[in-house]
Formats: structure tokens, C-alpha cells, sequence
């Protein structure tokens, strides 16, 4: 069994080397560790004091892609380089490297595809009050459109079946945390969550510069994902909100007219509720149409993903090369 710890990296020269010393040397069921940054596009001496830290494999972007990119860089090189599971961390040492023993161990026995550290969010005295509620209802949204219970589902701390990893298509540019649940969650992949210990806060995360920000994009990006994977849910609700609108505004007209005599010629304000249920009810009927075309092109999604799947499969058993692989241990 091969496992390889991921770590994306933008400018952490500063923070780098506290978290690989941390990281685990031997683990119970694992034969190799190996050790893979994702630069992406740094700036400073990331690369460098990657290299001194003897790490394995450095993949590098030339400009910065953003967090979701670089953790699908890291995905697909660990799995041209023959990954059995792969293990998630951020370079800010904000996770305890000996918590990756407990990540790793529902894959090993055979429990779990997935497996996400959740925080002791309610006990972290880094944490404001909002921002624990913030991360509290991100996560019940997030299990509610999964279907499983997330106690934490923005953690990036997280371990990967090769069977779950060959099946990761990430399209976000924000972060790949919730898109990953959510589209797992759509192809029975087992997830799981284990409580994991963190450390203290080195620096402010660089995804996001204030809570506002962070629930926006978070909003979204749950809105991009569930219309993406589960179209139904999201354009089921509009649909049916505005035919119910249409239909009340309707009634009201109808029994305007009866109380009128079905006369309107000195209340011809009351035409208007004809002119908007109509429009609500318009809308509606079009939002359902609508709903069976995305339900269609979702469908061409999985199929499409299964095609990639096993493309992924056959090019990787070719023993092909990582792309833009610039260092190698040797």
C-alpha cells in the first residue's frame, strides 16, 4: 500500500517546514509514505524549502490556479505515480500530521472511500461565535444535498480510495470541499468523517478575506454544484414556487372578478393580478421544461465522467508520466 500526503502550496515557505516535520514516517498497513507539493505559482522560496525538507515529488504551476486547481494537480499526479490513498493537507500546519493514521485506517480496512477530518469547531477559541455557526450550517446544507452527515464539511483534511480519486472531477475555481461531497455523494461512494485535532492558527486563510465573502462564494458554489449533479432539486423549487405564486395571484383575480359582478370597469387595477399570475405561471411552466433538459445533460455528465473514469483507468496502467513533474527524490 502506497499512501501519498498532497500539500498545495502558494508562497508557505515560512510555514512548510513545521508541517512536514509533522507528517507521519510509518503507519500500521502502509508500506510507502511519500511526500507531494503542489506549487502553485509561488513566489517566494516554497520550492526551495520543499527541496531541503527532502520531500518526494514537486509538481509546479507556472501562474497561481487557485486551491481547487491545485488539489486536482495533486490528484492526478499522485495517481500517475501509483497512490493506493491519497491524504489532503493544508501547508499552513493548521492539522495535526499524527491524525493522518486515523484517516487513513476506514480505507485500510475496507469502511470508507472518503474519509474527512472534522475539527473540534465548537472547542476552537480561534473561531468567533459567527464563524462557528457559519461552518455549523454550511455543513448541515452540505448533509442535507448529500444525503450524509457532515460534521465538517469545509475541512481540507481529508483521505482518498484510489477508487474514490479516479472518480474527483472538480470544475470549481473556488474550493474543492464541497463539490467533492456532493458529487461523491451522487456515485455511492462511502463517506465518513473522523475527529481529528488541530493546531494552533499560524496565519488567516488566504481563501477568503471575511466571513461575507466566504458565504457568498460558499453559496455559490452549492448552488453551481447541486444544479450541476442533482438539477432536479434546485430547478424543482423554482418551478413549483412560482406556479404556486401564479395560481394564488390567479384565485385572487378570480374571486375579485365574482365579487365584481365580472365587471372591472371602475376597478381596473385588478387586471394586473391577471397580467402577473400569468407571468408567474409562464415562468413556471417554463422553469419545468427547463428542468427536463438539465435533468438530460446530467445524465450525459455521468456518463461522460465514465467514460473519463476509465480513461484514467487505461492511461495510468500505460505507466504514463506526471505532467509537469520538475523534481523527483531520488
Amino acid at each position: 500500500m502506497r499512501l501519498f500526503i498532497q500539500i498545495p502550496c502558494f508562497n508557505e515557505e515560512e510555514q512548510l517546514t513545521q508541517t512536514i516535520a509533522e507528517l507521519p514516517k510509518k503507519i500500521n498497513g502502509i508500506n510507502e509514505i511519500k511526500i507531494l507539493i503542489i506549487d502553485d505559482g509561488s513566489t517566494d522560496n516554497t520550492i526551495k524549502v520543499a527541496k531541503r525538507n527532502g520531500v518526494d515529488f514537486i509538481i509546479s504551476h507556472n501562474i497561481n490556479r487557485g486551491l481547487a486547481q491545485a488539489f486536482s494537480s495533486g490528484i492526478e499526479a499522485c495517481l500517475k505515480l501509483g497512490a493506493d490513498i491519497i491524504v489532503n493537507t493544508d501547508a499552513d500546519n493548521q492539522y495535526k500530521g499524527a491524525c493522518i493514521q486515523k484517516l487513513v485506517k476506514p480505507i485500510l480496512e475496507n469502511r470508507s472511500d472518503i474519509v474527512i477530518g472534522s475539527r473540534p469547531i465548537e472547542n476552537n477559541n480561534e473561531f468567533s461565535m459567527i464563524k462557528k455557526k457559519l461552518q455549523k450550517l454550511g455543513s448541515f446544507v452540505i448533509s442535507k444535498l448529500s444525503g450524509i452527515r457532515i460534521p465538517d464539511a469545509t475541512s481540507g483534511f481529508r483521505s482518498y480510495s484510489r477508487h474514490a480519486a479516479y472518480q474527483i472531477n472538480v470544475l470549481s475555481k473556488f474550493t474543492y470541499t464541497l463539490e467533492t461531497i456532493i458529487q461523491c455523494s451522487q456515485r455511492n461512494i462511502l463517506i465518513n468523517s473522523v475527529d481529528i485535532q488541530i493546531n494552533s492558527k499560524i496565519r488567516d486563510s488566504r481563501l477568503f478575506k471575511n466571513n461575507f465573502q466566504y458565504v457568498f462564494k460558499s453559496i455559490i458554489d452549492i448552488f453551481y454544484i447541486t444544479l450541476q449533479v442533482k438539477p432536479n432539486f434546485i430547478l424543482g423549487i423554482i418551478s413549483f414556487v412560482s406556479i404556486f405564486i401564479g395560481f394564488v395571484i390567479g384565485f385572487r383575480f378570480l374571486i375579485l372578478l365574482f365579487i365584481n359582478d365580472f365587471s372591472f370597469v371602475n376597478n381596473s387595477g385588478y387586471i394586473q393580478s391577471l397580467i402577473l399570475a400569468s407571468i408567474f405561471l409562464i415562468f413556471g411552466s417554463t422553469a419545468i421544461l427547463v428542468t427536463f433538459l438539465a435533468n438530460q445533460l446530467a445524465g450525459n455528465r455521468r456518463y461522460l465522467e465514465k467514460i473519463l473514469f476509465q480513461l484514467k483507468f487505461l492511461e495510468n496502467n500505460e505507466k504514463t508520466y506526471v505532467k509537469n513533474l520538475i523534481y523527483r527524490k531520488k
